[in-house]
């Protein structure tokens, strides 16, 4: 009786077994090349499994992205904020990467305009703003503002002014044809033109966007500030009342045509020699003289060959499709 209670007791306590639940595979979206340009022209491209969504709910999360222009027609993954280590970046002081792998500075001068990229049915210029302290020969400078000419349309991207810079305040403004953007500061959220030629999409709740112009480019662009540190490290002697908010910027192009001019542009041209003296630390190159503009719209630089109605030549540039690579590694160039 007593061994029959006990089987009976052992037995209710036995502990059910739970099968742990299946991992959720996360959905994969679906990705459409719309651009009659490209050879994946109405391809369905499946994201990959590492980053399944084009917009990812945590900001920092890499996102999917169809290269539309690539031989394979498959989508990767990649940050949505600028990488000041890729080709097309223009950070800091201000460091370029160009289309060849080259990293050169080009200074140029406080408060004045100058040109990134010229071609044909494209104009970026960009505003310096800087500082000379006592002592110093030449001025540091930063991008603080873009401009954009494609078509007969405008486009304007500003880091606004501010004297104690604070991450959840925007200093991000925007125009379009001349009229001010105002896009809700929340991630993700986006703004497109009524010509379907332009989108502008946040990538961070403040400071951080993306701008696609149809055929033509992907820019992604950070607002910061010099913080202390650098300006301690590099002795641009600050002041307290100014933080010279300006742009972290990178550029993917597609299409550019073998003329494109342009700081940046030239890089992209077949035919281009670096003139930056490799092996040197800060390796400087000039033109202050041939790309110079009268304003941050304008395409008027000695070398400027923007021109909405020509016809562009065929021959793109073979840097064009690689505009975002993410390598990492020292040296001064890409393999």
């Amino acid at each position: 009786m007593l061994v029959s209670m006990v089987t009976e007791a052992a037995s209710a306590n036995k502990v059910k077994r739970v099968k742990p639940p299946k991992p959720v595979k996360p959905v994969q979206e679906l990705l459409t090349c719309k651009s009659r340009k490209s050879r994946c022209f109405m391809k369905r491209i499946k994201c990959p499994v590492e980053c399944p969504k084009v917009k990812p709910k945590n900001p920092k999360d890499k996102a999917c992205f169809l290269d539309c222009y690539s031989p394979k027609c498959e989508a990767v993954c990649k940050s949505r904020k600028p990488n000041c280590n890729g080709p097309g970046a223009a950070c800091y002081d201000p460091r370029f990467i160009g289309g060849d792998g080259i990293v050169f500075y080009f200074h140029g001068k406080s408060n004045e305009h100058f040109s990134l990229i010229s071609d044909s049915d494209l104009q970026i210029n960009a505003r310096f703003i800087g500082l000379r302290p006592e002592g110093r020969t030449r001025d540091y400078t930063w991008i603080q503002a873009l401009g954009l000419k494609f078509g007969h349309h405008n486009f304007t991207l500003e880091a606004t002014r501010t004297e104690k810079w604070d991450d959840n305040v925007d200093h991000v403004k925007l125009s379009y044809d001349g009229k001010e953007l105002f896009i809700p500061e929340s991630h993700s959220s986006e703004w497109n033109s009524t010509e379907g030629n332009i989108q502008v999409e946040r990538t961070a709740t403040t400071n951080s966007i993306t701008v696609n112009i149809l055929d033509l480019a992907e820019i992604s662009v950070n607002v910061i500030p010099v913080s202390e540190e650098d300006s301690k490290i590099h002795n641009y002697q600050i002041p307290s009342n100014d933080n010279f908010a300006h742009l972290e910027v990178q550029f993917r192009f597609f299409g550019l045509s073998s003329k494109v001019e342009g700081i940046l542009g030239r890089t992209y041209r077949p035919d281009f020699e670096n003139p930056a003296k490799q092996g040197v630390a800060m390796p400087v190159v000039g033109g202050d003289d041939k790309y110079k503009t009268s304003s941050l719209l304008t395409a008027d630089c000695a070398l400027c060959v923007f021109s909405p109605n020509e016809i562009k030549d065929e021959h793109g540039s073979p840097m064009m499709d690689f505009g975002m690579l993410d390598c990492t590694g020292g040296g001064n160039g890409i393999t």
